[in-house]
């Protein structure tokens, strides 16, 4: 008996020995092997060092979910986003006068009325995510905010300023001025397993807080939510059965070890009203967001340069010639098919028509919004391998992937004041003496892109990029759209008061 005592005794001894080994020899590896200049998450947001509820939230199913609600709560906050009343002027045009006219400026005169716009109230929740007082909301909660408000579970208020959004993930970043809060630590979406518990914790107006429970019902789910106003919209959402209500929006998904792994987000519901799902924007790709929003600004996209979509049908009915064309590739009934390799895009050279991606860097695609989920957590200049399936074999190609731009530069999304001129609108003596309908006045013009193109103080612009400029809101609009196209250049034309009318093109790109 003591010789097997002994014997179990040894054999276990050299298991924890072999077991210590392993993993300092797979630390030592995957710290030689990480990418060297990678910005992290981590890296620039400081998080507490969070207890964790349950030690596995999956293998410890059915599990006591009241360690992992009471970490939540606190780190969940209500934000309150208000837009000003604001005078705004209009010209009622009569619609028969000269329809050339407008393109210089000088059509349209008709009546100038003014109007207030009501004062107008949002309501949401928000993300602490680090201990100096980022918090991470959704975009749809802060969008055109003049005042953002910020109230802790501990009831503190702070005023919040923007840091940056993202319409495209529908994600923003703001910053309150506070020391040592309270945070949630990053939970790893990728990780979730369908039938997982998870809560949706919120803290909408005149509740203090909310918990909910349910389950992960599905994921990489896309609802074409954000593919509106000509945003193209990434999609890839945790979709769950925790009860996800209004004002709930930006709130915590959090698993059973209470870790963050989702930003709650959409409503799917016929009446506005929790109707058995919610959807939430997963760990994977707000991370990524979120750093580049604080690092640069706005997000560094990257783009695989095709056009396709899923190979499986996910529930819609698929035309039989569409099921034949598949056969004939040698589909395995999941992927992402190429319809067209786009010009100077990443994938050009590399990709063709008809090919279907299987795996982006080890990861399955099972759909398009599983792709894009990928790709959302990449910058341009980043290389990818995908395995692809051609003529009915796989292959294994990488790519570098590049931006909107098509290039692998940094894209900083720099305010009004890179131009570096200063402006009004035109005066009504001015726009009478030079017959004009609308017009911005430059100012004054320092250091900046407009000096660099060449454009001096009184000069009056009408239209940049063919759109017509009335105040400098719609300056600041065009610029932006700008900013993310391939040329990032602002064409300027006007009119300087001695009536010579002028062009310019002004570089908005930066180094």
């Amino acid at each position: 008996m003591k010789k097997v005592t002994k014997l179990l005794l040894g054999i276990g001894a050299v298991a924890c020995i072999s077991a210590a080994v392993g993993g300092l020899t797979a630390s030592a590896f995957m710290k030689r092997n990480a990418p060297k200049n990678e910005v992290k998450f981590s890296d620039i947001f400081q998080q507490d060092n969070a207890r964790l509820a349950a030690f596995n939230g999956v293998n410890a199913q059915p599990v006591d979910l009241t360690e992992a609600a009471e970490i939540s709560i606190n780190a969940v906050v209500h934000i309150k986003s208000t837009q000003e009343s604001k005078t705004q002027r209009v010209r009622v045009t009569n619609p028969f006068e000269d329809f050339f006219g407008d393109i210089f400026g000088n059509g349209g005169q008709g009546m100038e009325r003014e109007y207030k716009t009501p004062k107008r109230e949002g309501i949401g929740s928000g993300v602490i995510i680090s201990k100096d007082g980022y918090i991470v909301t959704n975009n749809h909660v802060v969008e055109n905010a003049d005042i953002i408000s910020v109230r802790l579970n501990d009831d503190r208020e702070f005023k919040a300023r923007l840091i940056g959004t993202d319409p495209s993930t529908d994600l923003a970043l703001i910053k309150v001025e506070a020391d040592d809060l309270p945070t949630l630590k990053i939970g790893d979406s990728d990780a979730l397993k369908v039938g997982e518990w998870v809560l949706a914790v919120g803290n909408p107006f005149n509740l203090t807080s909310t918990v909910t429970a349910g389950i992960v019902s599905a994921k990489a789910r896309t609802l074409g939510v954000y593919s509106a106003n000509n945003v193209s919209g990434v999609e890839s959402f945790i979709q769950t059965d925790a009860a996800i209500n209004q004002g709930n929006s930006g709130g915590a998904l959090v698993n059973a070890r209470g870790e963050l792994v989702g930003i709650n987000a959409v409503l799917s519901s016929p009446t506005g009203a929790y109707a058995g799902y919610g959807f939430a924007i997963p760990t994977s790709i707000m991370t990524k967001v979120v750093t580049d929003l604080k690092q640069y600004g706005s997000v560094q996209r990257a783009l695989l340069g095709i056009r396709g979509g899923s190979v499986s049908d996910e529930g819609q009915t698929m035309t039989e010639e569409a099921k034949k064309k598949f056969e004939d590739l040698g589909s395995k009934g999941y992927g992402v098919f190429v319809a067209e390799v786009t010009d100077g895009g990443s994938a050009q050279g590399v990709l063709k028509e008809d090919d279907i991606i299987l795996e982006m860097d080890g990861k399955k695609i099972t759909n398009f919004a599983k792709m894009q989920e990928i790709l959302a957590m990449h910058r341009p200049g980043d290389k990818v391998t995908l395995k692809i399936l051609r003529d009915k074999k796989e292959q294994t190609v990488s790519i570098t992937l590049k931006n909107a731009q098509g290039n692998t530069k940094v894209v900083k999304s720099g305010g009004m004041e890179i131009l570096g001129a200063a402006f009004r609108e035109v005066p009504d003596n001015l726009k009478k003496q030079l017959n004009l309908g609308y017009g911005l006045e430059v100012t004054g013009v320092s250091e900046g892109k407009m000096k660099d193109a060449g454009i001096r103080k009184g000069f009056i612009i009408l239209k940049a990029n063919l759109q017509s400029v009335k105040t400098v809101e719609d300056l600041e609009s065009i610029m932006k759209e700008a900013q993310q196209t391939q040329e990032q250049t602002l064409f300027i034309s006007g009119i300087f008061p001695s009536g010579k009318r002028m062009n310019y093109a002004v570089d908005l790109s930066q180094e």
